[in-house]
């Protein structure tokens, strides 16, 4: 996303580890060091920035059972900072995850779909989303971005395939939607200056195929072979919670509001494309 603002903007990266300065420095953003989970720490940040990305996924409770298991502590405390300074922001992008629609049983989905997320990790967005959308009410532009599954060349289930972890057989299979990295930061720049205020934007390419579909697709592009299929009892003999939990939720989303409204032209508008242009980067021909 640093490429896309440098040149546009004066940018601050906030960052938690001394060590990552030096690496900020060095590709044109100015470094600013503090801890989402250390309230004290973000003090400095009033009234410091005209445009807030806000990036930073809810930290993950002690426990599932946990009083704050569905609350995002982080965007509480950020909001709560920059509520201190003289002057709010402008604007704030934020990424969610369509995780917040829940199951939607393969249907299509746009942003104005009921949100009955299903999982912990999803009702943290959902208190996220709730929060930003208040501090709007100040005055503030605030843009929320759903992403589904972020892939890139460095983002792409090789070990899975190479353990041969099974995926769905077809009749049981999930639908799975999808954008490249480098998408995602276009659109999230593309909300900086087309985002309305206190408006959801489903941040996903044009693709709708099934979960094992994109396996099978990866398989070919990198010369690996086919997970095997297998029913969904199978599955849950198989595979972790974790790895179920993302076989449980099936949905094609519609992205029509963020192509009309951010004015985004997506780099890799299929999936199909992305895994391309990622198997001809390692064979060097890109």
């Amino acid at each position: 996303m640093l490429p896309h603002l440098l040149g546009h903007y004066r940018v601050l990266a906030l960052v938690r580890d001394r060590e990552q300065c030096a690496f900020w420095r060095e590709h044109g953003a100015r470094p600013l060091v503090a801890d989402l989970d250390q309230r004290r720490s973000l003090q400095r940040l009033a009234g410091l920035a005209d445009l807030v990305v806000h990036l930073a996924p809810p930290p993950a409770p002690v426990g599932e059972r946990h009083p704050g298991a569905s609350r995002d502590p982080r965007t509480r405390w950020l909001l709560a900072a920059l509520a201190r300074g003289r002057s709010l922001p402008q604007r704030i992008v934020y990424i969610s995850t369509t995780g917040v629609y829940g199951d939607c049983a393969g249907e299509l989905v746009d942003e104005t779909r009921r949100l009955r997320p299903t999982t912990t990790r999803a009702r943290r967005r959902l208190d996220a989303e709730r929060r930003l959308r208040l501090f709007g009410r100040r005055g503030v532009v605030v843009s929320i971005l759903r992403a589904p599954g972020i892939y890139a060349a460095d983002r792409l289930p090789i070990e899975r395939l190479r353990k041969g972890s099974p995926a769905l057989r077809d009749v049981d299979d999930v639908y799975t939607n999808h954008i490249h990295a480098e998408d995602l930061a276009l659109l999230a720049c593309a909300a900086l200056r087309y985002g309305r205020s206190n408006r959801t934007y489903n941040a996903t390419d044009d693709s709708r195929i099934k979960m094992g579909e994109y396996f099978d697709l990866v398989a070919d592009h990198f010369g690996l072979p086919k997970v095997p299929r297998v029913s969904r009892c199978e599955a849950e003999k198989l595979l972790s919670p974790l790895q179920l939990s993302f076989m449980s939720e099936s949905r094609r989303l519609l992205n029509r509001r963020a192509r009309e409204e951010l004015q985004a032209r997506l780099r890799y508008p299929q999936v199909a494309d992305g895994v391309a242009a990622a198997a001809r980067e390692r064979n060097g021909r890109c």
